[in-house]
């Protein structure tokens, strides 16, 4: 019988009483649509080796139904988040050629949550293999949680900020020709709160971050 004593998740209530998370603004937030946009966004993600990484994907409703996702693509740096639409990969060769080099890089290592589910998506829209990952639900829940620890329970323990949720922006349609300013802020923020978290946890407790 295991008679460890486990730590509580944060509840709801207790999360929002926390400060609120402190996200890029939309002025460093930047959709790479152009050539000229790619070739801004390389700039900026290559001087990092650790980078913030999430998907969006429009969600079903119908039984039966398959995503045909992911419809977005975010990676984040400690300054700016990019986000990767995938209507629009296909008239830009820069973007997609870009996205498709990081997530196959074994250098350049993209921390998150959930990413496992990630791998399939990745491929089937980029034609590459997602490589040099670092899953951040199970460096938190060896804090001393029974369970893993989604994105918003993590940056509530470690970051002590609340990062609010919105059921409307999160069932969105991810795959419409534009995003709301609302869907750029959440998609944006998503990877970089995955990435502040892992960069306090890599400065705090090292030893509970996965090998690469």
């Amino acid at each position: 019988m295991d008679e460890r004593q486990f730590l509580e998740r944060p509840t709801k209530q207790a999360m929002r009483a926390l400060p609120e998370f402190s996200g890029l603004s939309l002025d460093h937030i930047h959709l790479v649509e152009t050539e000229k946009d790619a070739s801004f966004a390389r700039e900026q993600l290559n001087k990092y080796s650790h980078l913030g990484f999430d998907t969006e994907s429009k969600p079903t409703f119908m039984v039966g139904e398959t995503s045909t996702g992911p419809h977005l693509v975010q990676l984040a740096t400690p300054e700016h988040g990019f986000l990767f639409m995938a209507r629009h990969l296909a008239d830009n060769e820069a973007g997609r050629e870009l996205l498709a080099d990081i997530m196959q890089s074994q250098h350049i290592i993209k921390v998150g949550f959930g990413l496992k589910s990630d791998r399939g998506p990745v491929q089937r829209l980029l034609g590459v293999e997602l490589h040099a990952t670092i899953e951040l639900s199970g460096a938190v829940k060896r804090l001393g949680y029974r369970q893993q620890v989604g994105l918003q329970a993590a940056v509530a323990i470690v970051l002590g900020e609340y990062l609010p949720k919105s059921r409307k922006v999160t069932l969105s349609n991810w795959a419409a020709e534009s995003l709301a300013a609302a869907q750029q802020r959440y998609a944006a923020n998503d990877a970089y709160a995955g990435l502040r978290v892992y960069q306090v946890l890599a400065h705090r407790s090292p030893q509970l971050l996965p090998p690469i």
